[in-house]
């Protein structure tokens, strides 16, 4: 079941973001040679329109292939190389390309919103509301109370309770200003956490700060976007602590780590019921697809961002670069990235032996 689960996320979220690499070849006049889901040997295929639809045997990825991409071309049976149709991907103007290569990570953002538009319509949604404060804490010292609406968290818009905790996470200690709503007054004060002895943590002394409650059809579209957004913050910020140390590696993951994560969620929520479990994998999805989205816009060679790069080079200088320098430096970025990817499967491993 875990297995099974597993393949269909990461499917429904590869094929996404390939679909709008596709979608905006296609709308561009720019020629798709293959369309591929999973890694590996080819299981299946066929061809339509001229583009070949493949299943590969390891669902972790998948690849739309455009004609001339990278500046490359296509050999004949004999060997000879065959001349770029004005098809190819390089013959495509450079807003077309950009185009093209931005939309897989809009619609890894477009499926994210989809998805969340499900879950909050068929459960409910948060707001960032105080339920009570700890006694001797700074949250009482300074006067907030019960009842009180979070608006901003020192200078962060607040809008779901979530936020309240990934803010605090990542500045324990640290003094924060806090900006509230009461009775439609606005107040704003500055706390300093103190250090809880008995959980080791610092504490502002919030006592529960969310209030649950089912959206209309309008918040639903509203707190869809909130979703989304928490997900885009939650994902840069995590990728600002890796940069700057302050995430250990065990807390990176691969494939094998989602698997297990997979697993995990199924044996928490099964208990509670079929539609439970699918939901919470529904909201596993959206947070992957978001991340999945992220990670293809950073400025590295042999993702999206990278070849973005690229682009917008050849925006500014009104000529692209040589496509053999250009592919050399995408061949190493990928050369990397396998390494990269190897070292966190081989965490993965050692965390699930562990």
């Amino acid at each position: 079941m875990t297995i099974l689960i597993f393949i269909l996320i990461i499917c429904l979220i590869v094929i996404s973001h390939e679909l709008g690499h596709f979608l905006l070849a296609k709308a561009n006049g720019i020629t798709v040679k293959e369309f591929f889901v999973g890694m590996g040997p080819t299981l299946c295929s066929f061809e339509k329109g001229g583009t070949k639809y493949s299943l590969k045997l390891f669902p972790v990825g998948g690849a739309c292939v455009f004609e001339g991409e990278d500046g490359k071309t296509d050999e004949d049976e004999e060997g000879k190389e065959v001349p770029l149709t004005a098809g190819a991907f390089p013959n495509a103007s450079v807003w077309a390309r950009i185009s093209t290569v931005l939309a897989g990570p809009v619609f890894n953002f477009i499926l994210a919103y989809l998805l969340a538009v499900v879950i909050i319509g068929t459960t409910y949604s948060d707001r960032p509301v105080i339920q009570d404060v700890i006694d001797g804490f700074p949250a009482q010292e300074a006067g907030i109370q019960g009842g009180d609406l979070i608006t901003r968290l020192d200078g962060e818009r607040v809008y779901l309770s979530r936020e309240i905790g990934l803010i605090t996470m990542l500045r324990q200690g640290e003094t924060l200003t806090v900006e509230y709503s009461r009775d439609g007054e606005i107040y704003e004060t500055v706390l300093t956490p103190k250090l809880d002895e008995e959980s080791g943590r610092y504490l502002l002394g919030f006592q529960g700060y969310a209030e649950y409650f089912k959206c209309s059809p309008l918040q639903v579209l509203q707190y869809s976007y909130y979703e989304v957004r928490y997900g885009l913050k939650a994902t840069v910020k995590s990728l600002q602590m890796l940069v700057q140390g302050k995430a250990d590696k065990n807390e990176v993951s691969g494939p094998i780590g989602i698997a297990v994560l997979v697993d995990d969620v199924a044996e928490q929520t099964r208990p509670y019921g079929l539609w439970v479990m699918i939901v919470n994998m529904m909201n596993l999805a959206m947070l992957l697809s978001v991340n999945l989205g992220v990670l293809n816009l950073l400025p590295l060679p042999a993702l999206d961002g990278g070849r973005l790069v690229f682009l917008l080079l050849e925006v500014i200088r009104g000529k692209p670069i040589p496509p053999e320098k250009e592919g050399m430096v995408h061949l190493a970025g990928f050369a990397v990235l396998c390494g990269l990817m190897v070292l966190i499967m081989y965490n993965d491993i050692v965390k699930l032996i562990q």
